[in-house]
């Protein structure tokens, strides 16, 4: 499918040599060199090392940074503004809770009062189911001493 490579010998193989080609540097003239005097003339210091030896030169004065301008204070109604605006997110927060709280509470009310039926209403029920098999209390018919008066039976 693909052809066979061709194993050519180092003498075989094409060569191409790439000379650069030198770029001439464009001619400045050079920039005049004006001398500048100092506004005044530096003082100049010496000072002795621990070892005898004189080091002597210009003294430099340390840089001065660029005074900044001073900031203006931050107005009264900013502060209050973003004061209020925490007090805001507090509150909304806070009343979240509150909420989940009420609503927490409301559902254990609930499940009280609930609690609450289901015992008294079995309670209630036990004591008329119960009241019917016990023989100590309520009515008792005996049918074959009974008088039926609808149908005149006396017996």
């Amino acid at each position: 499918m693909y052809p066979k490579p061709a194993h050519h010998g180092p003498d075989q193989r094409a060569v191409e040599v790439h000379k650069p080609t030198p770029i001439t540097p464009a001619t400045v003239p050079p920039a005049a060199v004006v001398p500048v005097q100092p506004g005044a003339v530096p003082v100049v210091a010496s000072v002795v090392l621990p070892d005898g030896r004189v080091v002597t030169g210009y003294a430099i004065a340390p840089a001065q940074p660029e005074p900044v301008a001073a900031k203006p204070a931050v107005s009264r109604a900013a502060v209050n503004v973003a004061l209020g605006g925490v007090g805001f997110l507090a509150v909304c927060g806070g009343l979240l809770l509150l909420t989940s709280f009420i609503t927490a509470l409301t559902a254990l009310i609930t499940q009280l009062i609930i609690l609450a039926a289901v015992i008294f209403g079995g309670w209630i029920a036990a004591q008329v189911f119960g009241a019917s098999r016990d023989s100590g209390g309520g009515s008792t018919v005996n049918i074959r001493k009974a008088i039926f008066k609808r149908n005149h039976f006396h017996g």
